[in-house]
Formats: C-alpha cells, structure tokens, sequence
C-alpha cells in the first residue's frame, strides 16, 4: 500500500518540501569551536588581547601603587603568568590529568606530568608587569588553584621563567574540590588581613576575580578552557 496517495497533492508536497525538527536547538560544535581557538591564537589576536588587558594593569599599578599603603598584587598562575600552551595544543583542548608528557609537540600530555617538569614558559607582559611591580616597592602574591603536592615544581618553573621572587604563593590543600572561587575569595581576605591593600588582582577565569577583595579586577582572554 502506497499510503502517500491518499493524501490530497497539496498536503504531500507540504511533507516532502517541509524539513521537520527532530531535536531541540543543538549547542555550538565543538570541533568548529577547537578550530576557532586554535585559530584565534596562532593568528596572534589571543597574544595581542592579552597584551592588552596586561597594559592596562601595567597603567593602574603605576598610578595607584604610591598612594597605596601597603600595596599589592595578587596572580593567577596559569594562563595568566605561565603558558601551558604546549600541553593545550598536544592535547587537542582536552584535559588529560594522568600520564606522561614526554613525546612534546605530539600527545597525550598528562597535566600532572607537565605541571611537575616545570616548563611552562611565562607571559612576556606578566613578566614585565611583575617587574613593575618589585620596582615600585609593591608585594606579590600569586594564588593558585594548583595543589600543595605541585609547590616545589611551580616554584622552580616561576624561577627558571624569570620570576625569581614573589612575597606569597598560595596553593590549594591537597584534598581540597572546592570551586576556585570558593578557595581563591578568602585566600585574598587572608592577604588583606597582614595589613596588604591589594591594589589589583589577575586572572584568566571569571571564578579567579570574583568575590571582591581588590581595588581593581583584570581579566585575560582565555578560551581554550572554563574553571569553575
């Protein structure tokens, strides 16, 4: 039985010529969205818009710092002072925790793996603003949402980067899930209670800056990838 002839003409080419949705609205494909990124940074706009946001925070700290008692900055580590590009890249935008990385510029690079070699190159801007920093007399703190168990290797990879002080490095607890918010607001509080006015804090997630605690927020471009 062909049951298409029992339809009147109009209402067959109404079916035929009508595509019908199946599935509610779709969200962005992913792969066009790891294209994009990858894209937007090796065309050079991600170094450009970092830059940027560094620039500005450069020109508040110089203005602000003097009239600051007790002045400070507070940074975020990854993606905002160091690099993790080259794990990024090898790891096609995914988040790989375990494993080596030790086949460098291919994958899989495990993000312990990677954390632990210290290799992470650092921001040429953040640099300088760190710099800026040390000669206007105003204390550095970075707060971090890598663990206690990584202190020793972020350590070495600030130095070997050409960061080679800083007046506080905070890292979560090792048995601590808590989102970044949740663990980087009242770390800041706990700077401001020594007597630090933090004059501005940086970050490349919206989780690393909420919560107050800063005169002024900066946040970088990113992305490759969202903490909570």
């Amino acid at each position: 039985m062909i049951r298409s002839s029992l339809l009147p003409i109009g209402v067959l080419a109404l079916s035929v010529l009508t595509p019908v949705t199946a599935y509610a609205e779709q969200p962005s494909n992913v792969g066009d969205a790891i294209m994009t990124a990858r894209a937007y940074h090796d065309s050079g706009d991600y170094q450009r818009d970092f830059d940027a946001v560094i620039l500005q925070a450069r020109q508040t700290l110089a203005r602000d710092a003097a009239h600051t008692r007790n002045p400070a900055i507070v940074l975020d580590i990854d993606e905002t002072t160091l690099s993790n590009w080259d794990e990024i890249r090898a790891d096609d935008f995914g988040y790989i925790p375990n494993g080596p990385c030790d086949s460098l510029p291919k994958g899989p690079c495990g993000a312990v793996a990677w954390e632990q070699s210290g290799r992470a190159p650092a921001f040429v801007s953040t640099r300088a603003l760190i710099e800026d920093a040390y000669n206007q007399h105003v204390a550095v703190f970075f707060v971090t949402g890598r663990h206690e168990n990584e202190r020793a290797a972020t350590e070495r990879n600030l130095r070997a980067a050409g960061i080679p002080r800083w007046d506080g490095l905070y890292l979560r607890p090792d048995d601590s899930h808590v989102r970044a918010g949740a663990y980087k607001t009242p770390t800041r509080a706990s700077i401001e209670a020594k007597g630090y006015t933090i004059v501005e804090s940086l970050g490349d997630q919206p989780s690393d800056l909420t919560g107050g605690h800063a005169e002024h927020t900066f946040l970088l471009p990113n992305p490759f990838y969202r903490v909570p």
